[in-house]
């Protein structure tokens, strides 16, 4: 069976002797330049959608009939004027890449509530729904834009369950300590005792204890950890130790309905952030391997859940969900836990309220005493 052919996407290409870390792009087995260095991942995105976008020029027809439109061209209006401007437009072109594979060649009439099913049985991976959710808003950009005449509809497969787990205090100690303690094993070099293996200093884990640190402490999403640095600069979060201040929106981007909204770093966090400045632990991010910002979690965080011995199904999200919890344990008001999370009022009390000590304790209270019983609590 042949090998799926993978959509266009970035690839950071390591230095080599005659060149330095370069952004890339792969597609269908080639690779493109886009000319950036390891620090212009923002512009890399742009060329990726600008590359992505290139592949298919849309015909320049208006208030057509859904039968003479191609999908590939309603995608691609999208990806020039619409993707660009999201927080996160290399992902955005990754899912139109996949969208173009499966409906680039269909006409915009062949949208139906069975092709929908379709495209979502194929995707053997799942993530079908957000795909659609992009073919959606691709549609209603071109509608606006009085290029096709008509409703056409997408169906949406049914949202899956939410992921609420969360860790104990016992549990994030158990992860941290795990990630702290692991050290690598090396070889002594040639000519030393050959073939001796003595346990290194090198430890390849601590970063993934920082993360976790700033997940629990702060409730803040993976990206905006990855951007968190010491010294404020253009795409950056930035952590203000004298103040004590996390300023989650990275400079010069644009707010979206993902809030992040400036909030004090508790003094343990902040106690910890002064401490790795200090010794040189961090240079510029509070999350760095071998001084580079950190992209991506997804190995390290999973070698330090084996390593706890944790056998509940949490992935680096779950640091979120364990902050919200821990805030309704200890009894924070809605306005003030939602406003330091970043979250809806109506989300955190309808996925973490059950947790509060007040949670329908009046109810539980006065549902075996007499009528004349006075009320003792009330959810906040």
């Amino acid at each position: 069976m042949p090998r799926k052919r993978l959509p266009a996407r970035l690839w950071l290409r390591p230095a080599d002797h005659d060149r330095e870390q370069t952004w890339i792009i792969l597609d269908g087995g080639k690779q493109y330049r886009t000319g950036c260095g390891p620090d212009a991942r923002e512009e890399a995105e742009r060329r990726l959608v600008e590359h992505i976008a290139a592949k298919h020029e849309p015909a320049a027809q208006r208030a057509r009939h859904p039968s003479q439109v191609l999908i590939a061209d309603v995608l691609s209006v999208y990806l020039d004027e619409v993707a660009p401007r999201q927080a996160c437009p290399a992902k955005a072109a990754s899912r139109i890449g996949r969208l173009l594979d499966w409906w680039g060649t269909k006409l915009l009439s062949d949208v139906t509530p069975g092709s929908c099913r379709d495209y979502t049985a194929s995707r053997k991976r799942g993530g079908s729904r957000r795909d659609l959710e992009d073919l959606r808003a691709a549609i209603n950009h071109h509608a606006k834009r009085d290029l096709h005449k008509g409703y056409v509809g997408v169906e949406l497969p049914a949202k899956g369950q939410a992921r609420a787990h969360w860790l104990t205090r016992d549990e994030v100690a158990r992860l941290i300590w795990a990630c702290w303690r692991h050290g690598r094993a090396v070889r002594l070099p040639k000519g030393r005792s050959s073939g001796t293996i003595i346990e290194s200093e090198w430890h390849d884990l601590r970063h993934i204890a920082r993360f976790i640190l700033m997940g629990v402490y702060t409730g803040s999403r993976s990206g905006t950890i990855f951007t968190a640095s010491i010294h404020a600069g253009p795409n950056r979060s930035f952590l203000d130790l004298d103040h004590g201040i996390f300023y989650r929106l990275a400079e010069g981007t644009t707010a979206t309905n993902k809030r992040q909204p400036p909030a004090p770093i508790p003094p343990r966090l902040l106690a910890h952030l002064r401490r790795w400045r200090d010794k040189g632990i961090i240079a510029q991010h509070a999350v760095e391997w071998q001084g580079l910002p950190v992209k991506s979690i997804k190995v390290g965080w999973k070698h330090a859940v084996e390593l706890s011995g944790i056998q509940k199904k949490i992935v680096p999200h779950t640091l979120r969900h364990t902050a919200a919890t821990w805030l309704m344990q200890q009894g924070v008001g809605l306005w003030e836990a939602s406003g330091y999370l970043g979250m809806s009022e109506q989300v955190l009390k309808d996925t973490y309220g059950h947790h509060h000590p007040d949670f329908m304790r009046n109810a539980a209270i006065r549902i075996g005493q007499n009528r004349n019983a006075k009320r003792t609590l009330s959810l906040p």
